[in-house]
C-alpha cells in the first residue's frame, strides 16, 4: 500500500494540477492531505475531487514540520511518498521510485526546477546541488528535498517523533535514514518542481538564516541524532 502525504496552506493556484499528477497512478492507495488552516479555497478544491483514495485532514495549525509529522503518524502505507502542494508528478514517479525501494528503504529523486507556468529553470536539483547520499555532507548541506523523497515504513521507527527545533522535516529523515537504513538517490526527474516566490520552503534558493542560525540548526540536528541512536541502542539492549 502507498500512502502520499502532502500538507497545504493556501495552496489554491496550483493543488488542482498537483492532486491530479498524483491521482494518475493506479499505484497510490491513498492521498492524506492535511490543511494547516488555509484561507482561500484549498480546502474547496480537494473537496472537489471525486476520487476515494483522498482524504482530506485538520492540520495541527502550528507550522509545516508539525503538519508533516501529523501526517506521518496516520498514514497507513507501508510506502509513504512526501508531497508538496505547488509540483507536478510525472506520470512514471510512483513506478520507478517503488523499484528503487525494492533495495533501499528512503529514497530521493531528481526533479527540474520550474517556474510558475513550468517553464524550466534548471533540468536538474541534483545537478543544482550536487546531491548524493553521505550523513556529514548532507549534515552540513541538506539534499534531501522533501517533495522528493518515498521511503519504507520502517525509516518512521527511527524518525518519530521529531525532535524540537527541526529546521525542516526532509532534513531530518534523510539524516535518520543515513544512519539506521539504506538510502539512494535515483539520478533521474521524475517530477517539476515549482517555485513561485510563496514557497513554504526555499530549498531551491540561498539561506537567509544568519550564521548562528545555520550552526545552531546543524549541532541541534547532531545532538538529535546521537541521542536517537542512543535511544535506539537502548531498546536493543533491554
Amino acid at each position: 500500500m502507498i500512502s502520499v502525504c502532502m500538507t497545504t496552506y493556501n495552496g489554491a493556484p496550483y493543488i488542482r494540477s498537483q492532486l491530479e499528477s498524483i491521482l494518475v497512478s493506479p499505484l497510490v492507495s491513498e492521498v492524506l492531505v492535511s490543511d494547516d488552516g488555509s484561507s482561500d479555497c484549498t480546502v474547496e478544491i480537494v473537496n472537489s475531487f471525486d476520487d476515494e483514495r483522498i482524504r482530506l485532514i485538520q492540520g495541527p495549525g502550528t507550522g509545516l514540520i508539525d503538519n508533516f509529522e501529523s501526517l506521518l503518524v496516520v498514514a497507513s502505507g507501508e510506502y509513504i511518498f512526501l508531497s508538496d502542494q505547488d509540483d507536478v508528478w510525472l506520470p512514471n514517479k510512483v513506478e520507478v521510485m517503488l523499484a528503487s525501494l525494492r533495495d533501499a528503504d528512503l529514497v530521493v529523486c531528481d526533479c527540474s526546477v520550474v517556474d510558475t507556468q513550468l517553464n524550466v529553470l534548471h533540468s536538474s536539483f541534483f545537478a543544482l546541488r550536487d546531491s548524493r547520499p553521505g550523513l556529514v555532507r548532507n549534515l552540513i548541506r541538506n539534499r534531501y528535498l522533501g517533495c522528493c523523497i518515498a521511503m519504507r515504513r520502517q525509516v518512521l521507527r527511527y524518525a518519530l517523533p521529531f525532535p524540537r527545533h527541526l529546521p525542516m522535516h526532509d532534513w531530518w529523515l534523510g539524516l535518520v535514514a543515513e544512519t539506521f537504513c539504506r538510502v539512494s538517490f535515483v539520478d533521474q526527474p521524475l517530477m517539476m518542481y515549482r517555485r513561485h516566490g510563496g514557497n513554504v520552503s526555499s530549498t531551491a534558493e540561498r539561506s537567509c538564516a544568519t550564521w548562528a542560525t545555520r550552526i545552531f540548526w546543524r549541532l541541534n540536528l547532531l545532538i538529535a541524532l546521537i541521542s536517537r541512536v542512543l535511544k535506539v541502542k537502548n531498546k536493543l539492549d533491554s
